[in-house]
C-alpha cells in the first residue's frame, strides 16, 4: 500500500492518552485526506466520496490562435471538479481531462443532410442539403456537472477537468474537423493546469481563475472522437500531459473518409464527409457561426477534401496524426475493437506500431466488438496512478496487448507478448476455379479471367450466402482441422480490369459456411476497399483504359481472431459496396485476373491446416 501523504491511524488512540494524562495535546488536529493505493491502483478514499461536498467551478482558457475572425484570442470552456480537501487543506492532486465538440449539442444523422452517393465514381456529386443548426445554450455552466467520470475519479484522489472544442458551445473559435486548433486547444487547458497559460472566470473578463490545487500532472481519455483529441494534444508535447487513453480514435480523417484513393463512407454513415461532421459539432455562439460556415466549412473543408478523385493531398496529410508525432512524450494505452467499421482499427494499430518504434510507454486493449469500448477498469486506473501519481506498479511489467477472445467478456481480455503477436508469419493463399459460384482458396495459384458485374444494390451478407451470382466472385478453403489464430494486417494483391475508365473495389475476408442466425460481423474476418485508377500513387490517379489490366497491392483492416475447426477461410471480391462506397449505376464489369491475385494471412505460427 501506498499513501503519498503519512498516514497516523493511530493519533485518535494517542491524543486520548494525553487527555487522560493531563497533556495539553488533547485536542490533536484532524488527520488530512489522502490518496490510497493498493495492488498499484488507486482506492475510493472515504473522504473524498460525497458529491455534495465536491468543489465544482468552470472558466474559460485562452489560447494562442484566433480562428473566428474576431482579432481575438481564442478561449476554451472549461469545467473542474475536485475534492473539498483541495480548497480546505491545501490538496493538491493531478487531473482526468477529456475535451470534446459533443458536450454542448450535435447535429442531425438524418441521411438527407449527407451526400448523395448515387452517382457515377469521379463525377462531381450535387450539393447537399443544409443541416438544420444546433440551438445555443444561452446560459454557460458546468459540461458534465454529473458526468460519469467525475464519479470514478475524484472519490480516487483526482480531479475531473472537461472543456468543449473550438466552435462548439461557449468555446470560440471554429471547428477545423482535425485541424491545429484542436491538437492546441487542449493543450492551452494543460498549459493553464500548469500556470502556464490563463483562466478567467468569464468569457470576455479579465478576472484570472488560477489552478492552485492541481500537481501539474494530466491524463486524458475518451472515446471516439472525444478519443481522437487526447492522441491530438499528445503530438504538441505540452508538459504536463503524462498518460492517454485513446478509445476507438480517428487517427486519420483521410483513412476515416477514403480508402486508397476511393471515396468511401464510414460504417452506418453513407455520404458523411469532414464539412457534414462539421455542421454536426458546430454548436458554438451563433454570433460566429457564419463566419465560421463560410472560412473553415467551405473554404477549408470542402474545397480540399476532393470527394470526386479520392486523392491524398495536403489537406488530409495535416489530418494524420501520425505525420505528427515527433514532439509526443506522453505513455499512451490505445484501445479500439477489430469489428468498428466506424472507425476501423487501422486507426489504433497504426498509431501503435509508430509509438512502439518511437520507443514510447505503450499498451494496446483490443475486443471483437463495434464501435467504443472502454479497457477494463483496473487497466485503466493502474495506468493513470502509475504516470500522474507515479505509482510504482506492475502495468507494464508483463504483457503489451491485451485482446478479448470471441465469447469472452470485455473485462476479461487474454494476455499476448503484443500485437501482432510476434509468432504470427504470413501465409499466402490463392483463388482459383469458377468463383461465380464458388471456386477454390489454396496454396497454388489459379489461371483465367473471371467478370463480375457491379451492382450496389446487393449487400455484402447477399453475396455471401448466394450459390451463385454475376455480381461477386467467391473462392473458399476446406475446412479447418485446427483453430486458425490469425493475428495482423491480412494483404491483397489483385490484378483488376474494368469496361469503364473507374469502378469501385471491395474485398472481403469471411468464415464460412455464414451463419444466418448471426450478426453480420460474426462472419466478416476482415475487409477493404480500393480505386483502382490510384494503382500507381495515392496522391494522383488516372482513368483506367477499359479492358487493360492494373496490379494493386493494399491492406485489409488489422485483425486478431480465432476460427474455430470446420469453418472455412472465404475470398470475396465485388465491386459497390452498398454500405460503404459510391453507388454507380448497376452493369459495370469487373474483371479479375486470378494469375496475378493473392490473398496473405496473418497466420500464429505460420502454418494452416484447411483439410484440402
Amino acid at each position: 500500500m501506498i499513501r503519498p501523504i503519512l498516514m497516523l491511524p493511530c493519533a485518535p488512540v494517542v491524543a486520548a492518552l494525553f487527555a487522560l494524562m493531563g497533556g495539553a495535546s488533547a485536542q490533536e488536529p484532524a488527520e488530512k485526506a489522502a490518496p490510497v493505493f493498493e495492488d498499484g491502483e488507486a482506492q475510493v478514499v472515504e473522504a473524498f466520496r460525497s458529491r455534495r461536498d465536491w468543489v465544482r467551478h468552470w472558466l474559460w482558457v485562452e489560447t494562442d490562435f484566433d480562428t473566428d475572425g474576431d482579432g481575438k484570442k481564442d478561449r476554451m470552456h472549461v469545467d473542474v471538479t475536485r475534492q473539498k480537501q483541495t480548497d480546505t487543506e491545501g490538496l493538491k492532486v493531478p487531473v482526468v481531462y477529456e475535451t470534446s465538440p459533443y458536450f454542448s449539442g450535435i447535429g442531425s444523422s438524418d441521411t438527407q443532410y449527407f451526400w448523395d452517393c448515387e452517382h457515377e465514381i469521379g463525377a462531381t456529386p450535387s450539393a447537399r442539403a443544409k443541416m438544420p443548426e444546433i440551438g445555443f445554450s444561452k446560459k454557460a455552466g458546468m459540461i458534465a456537472p454529473r458526468g460519469r467520470e467525475a464519479g470514478v475519479w475524484v472519490p480516487r484522489g483526482f480531479a475531473m477537468v472537461h472543456s468543449c472544442s473550438p466552435g462548439t458551445g461557449w468555446s470560440q473559435g471554429c471547428p477545423s474537423i482535425g485541424g491545429d486548433n484542436e491538437s492546441f486547444a487542449p493543450k492551452a487547458v494543460i498549459d493553464w493546469l500548469n500556470g502556464r497559460a490563463k483562466g478567467y472566470t468569464t468569457v470576455d473578463g479579465n478576472e484570472e481563475v488560477k489552478a492552485f490545487w492541481c500537481t501539474g500532472k494530466v491524463g486524458m481519455i475518451g472515446t471516439s472522437y472525444n478519443g481522437t483529441l487526447p492522441l491530438a494534444c499528445a503530438t504538441t508535447g505540452v508538459e504536463g500531459l503524462e498518460a492517454i487513453v485513446p478509445i476507438a480514435p480517428n487517427t486519420s480523417y483521410y483513412h476515416y473518409y477514403r480508402s486508397n484513393g476511393l471515396v468511401r463512407s464510414p460504417g452506418g454513415y453513407l455520404g458523411e464527409d469532414v464539412d457534414v461532421l462539421f455542421d454536426f459539432i458546430h454548436s458554438g455562439h451563433p454570433d460566429k457561426r457564419d463566419y465560421c460556415n463560410t472560412q473553415m466549412r467551405d473554404k477549408v473543408l470542402r474545397d480540399n477534401a476532393d470527394r470526386v478523385s479520392g486523392d491524398y493531398n495536403d489537406f488530409w496529410a495535416g489530418r494524420d496524426y501520425i505525420n505528427d508525432l515527433g514532439p509526443m512524450k506522453a505513455a499512451c494505452l490505445m484501445a479500439h475493437a477489430f469489428n468498428d467499421w466506424n472507425v476501423m482499427p487501422e486507426h489504433s494499430t497504426r498509431i501503435y506500431a509508430a509509438l512502439k518504434k518511437k520507443g514510447l510507454p505503450c499498451m494496446a486493449y483490443f475486443h471483437q466488438g463495434g464501435h467504443g469500448g472502454q479497457p477494463p477498469a483496473q487497466m485503466v486506473n493502474k495506468w493513470f496512478s502509475k504516470y500522474l501519481y507515479g505509482v510504482d506498479n506492475d502495468i507494464l511489467d508483463g504483457p503489451h496487448a491485451w485482446i478479448v477472445r470471441e465469447g469472452d467478456s470485455n473485462r476479461n481480455p487474454t494476455a499476448y507478448p503484443d500485437y501482432p503477436h510476434p509468432e504470427a508469419k504470413p501465409v499466402t493463399l490463392h483463388p482459383a476455379g469458377t468463383g461465380l459460384a464458388i471456386g477454390v482458396l489454396a496454396s497454388r495459384a489459379g489461371t483465367g479471367v473471371l467478370t463480375v458485374s457491379d451492382d450496389w444494390n446487393v449487400s455484402g451478407k447477399d453475396h455471401a450466402l448466394a450459390e451463385k451470382s454475376e455480381n461477386r466472385l467467391l473462392f473458399q478453403s476446406g475446412p479447418l482441422t485446427v483453430p486458425l489464430h490469425l493475428s495482423g494486417t491480412a494483404k491483397m494483391r489483385i490484378r483488376v480490369a474494368s469496361d469503364k475508365p473507374a469502378v469501385n473495389l471491395t474485398v472481403w475476408v469471411v468464415s464460412l459456411p455464414w451463419t444466418r442466425s448471426r450478426l453480420i460481423t460474426d462472419n466478416i474476418i476482415t475487409r477493404g476497399w480500393a480505386d483502382p485508377q490510384n494503382h500507381k500513387s495515392l496522391t494522383s490517379s488516372e482513368p483506367m483504359k477499359p479492358g487493360q489490366f492494373y496490379d494493386l497491392e493494399f491492406d485489409l483492416q488489422p485483425d486478431d481472431q480465432v476460427i474455430p475447426v470446420g469453418q472455412r477461410i472465404g475470398l470475396m471480391v465485388f465491386s459497390s459496396d452498398k454500405e460503404f462506397t459510391l453507388r454507380p449505376e448497376p452493369g459495370t464489369k469487373l474483371s479479375v485476373d486470378l494469375a496475378g491475385t493473392s490473398l496473405t494471412l496473418p497466420v500464429v505460427g505460420g502454418k494452416a491446416s484447411f483439410g484440402n
